[in-house]
């Protein structure tokens, strides 16, 4: 298991907590991570808690608990590159009636969204984030047992040392309390393809 004291935050936010047992962070309104697509607007303020490896194959797990209230509210895992680069997954609220769960993938300042829909009574989830070199594999949960897979993808910037974590953000004018337990890092769940 990391050290919490191995990670670094990329814009830290004004209210958060961190213990041997969890890291909770408290979201700041019209905080996101979104590049260009679609909506024609840059949003790169969200924080983002990393560390940083050279393991080319590892795959890390994390839960996540929310009480998640405005639309697009959202925590999960990240590798945050830079600006233009990065990949991070959550689930995103809408309504009292649905939410998303799915993941953003921005290769050279152009994000993607990939989702489904699920209830509005879901408030907690398990993330699994697996590197095969520049290759990732995003696995989700709801009892930290049974992994579905959301997406495998390539970062163009994914190669070599790279940054991986936690974020929790709030696009509207929100704020909500995002609790992360059970981080581990661990020897590299996504079987090669045979």
């Amino acid at each position: 298991m990391p050290s919490f004291t191995d990670l670094h935050w990329t814009r830290a936010p004004k209210d958060y907590e961190i213990t041997d047992e969890s890291i909770v962070i408290k979201t700041e309104p019209n905080t996101d991570l979104w590049q260009r697509t679609y909506y024609g607007f840059r949003n790169d303020n969200a924080p983002v808690l990393q560390m940083t490896t050279t393991e080319t194959y590892f795959s890390f797990t994390v839960r996540t608990d929310f009480n998640t209230k405005r639309r697009f509210d959202q925590c999960g895992v990240v590798i945050y590159l830079d600006s233009d680069n990065w990949l991070k997954a959550s689930i995103e609220y809408e309504n009292d009636t649905f939410q998303r769960l799915g993941s953003v993938v921005t290769n050279n300042g152009y994000s993607d969204w990939s989702s489904f829909d699920i209830t509005s009574d879901i408030t907690s989830m398990w993330y699994r984030l697996s590197r095969r070199e520049s290759d990732y594999c995003i696995e989700y949960s709801e009892d930290g047992k049974d992994f579905k897979q959301m997406r495998i993808c390539h970062l163009n910037e994914g190669h070599g040392e790279i940054q991986f974590g936690i974020y929790a953000c709030s696009p509207e004018a929100s704020s909500f309390v995002a609790e992360f337990t059970h981080m581990n890092v661990g020897p590299c769940q996504w079987e090669p393809h045979v």
